[in-house]
């Protein structure tokens, strides 16, 4: 979401022109924002105001626009990790699935014979929207969606199992159980990918990175009271770790190697292999 820089010796010409284009494309994100948002709801929308938004700006000024989409480039490189780690007759596992981003993900990228699906959430309008979502789309790898508890389900014969901001839901006395369960379930090779809102030991920088993350919701829509009120809705419900924790959480349970391949602002993605 940077602004195109010409070098300083382009033609005047030029500069102004990438002025313009600069300031038509902040134009067109907040617009944009701001219908999508005003369609949905501020907790649920925000991963699909940047894709709307994203979509919309691409079509339109095509490849002329550079962008960071921070939630599409988790769920692309997501698949792209399925097409390399699902294995044959295995199940993949998408914990706290929501509307089915990453479980479409997987879908669309899963080369494995015999390979399918399990999604799970604990809420009944999410699996309702996502069931269609699934029944509309025309990949043929099987998909299970189930409303339950992901403490309360069991993983067995695991290739690849996502947590894809979700663990960051779970009360701390619980988190552990559920990553040494996670590993217990995995097949040799195995690979869990967990993304997560993190926090940081350095306090200045965690008190940084939230701010310029309220700032990027700023620049795509969001006014100053939506972005208090929901961090006040998530505020002792979501709790973030640093990655030093997750780190340390990830090698107690047993996992082989661990390590961060996407990180922007206080958000990040790990992966951990069996």
């Amino acid at each position: 979401n940077s602004d195109f820089v010409p070098p300083a010796q382009s033609p005047v010409r030029l500069r102004q022109v990438l002025a313009i284009i600069n300031q038509a494309r902040s134009i067109v994100y907040n617009a944009i924002a701001v219908v999508v948002s005003a369609i949905k709801s501020p907790v649920e929308g925000l991963l699909e105001i940047l894709r709307a938004t994203t979509l919309f700006v691409k079509s339109t000024l095509g490849s002329v626009v550079t962008l960071i989409d921070l939630p599409g480039s988790i769920i692309t490189q997501i698949g792209t990790l399925a097409e390399r780690y699902a294995q044959t007759d295995s199940l993949c596992y998408d914990l706290g699935c929501s509307l089915g981003a990453a479980t479409l993900a997987l879908r669309h990228n899963i080369r494995a014979q015999g390979c399918s699906i399990i999604a799970i959430d604990n809420s009944p309008a999410m699996i309702a929207r996502c069931q269609a979502l699934i029944d509309s789309d025309d990949s043929t790898v099987p998909v299970e969606l189930h409303c339950a508890d992901i403490l309360d389900v069991a993983i067995n014969n695991a290739s690849l199992v996502v947590l894809n901001f979700t663990l960051q839901f779970v009360t701390l006395a619980e988190r552990d159980v559920l990553i040494r369960k996670i590993h217990a379930g995995l097949r040799p090779g195995g690979m869990l990918i967990l993304s997560e809102k993190i926090h940081f030991e350095d306090e200045s920088l965690n008190t940084l990175f939230i701010d310029l993350h309220h700032r990027f919701k700023q620049q795509n829509g969001y006014s100053a009271t939506e972005i208090s009120r929901k961090r006040a809705a998530i505020e002792n419900v979501l709790v973030p770790e640093t990655l030093r924790t997750h780190e340390q959480r990830i090698k107690a349970a047993g996992f082989s190697s661990f390590a961060v391949w996407f990180q922007c602002f206080n958000f990040a993605s790990m992966v951990a292999v069996k």
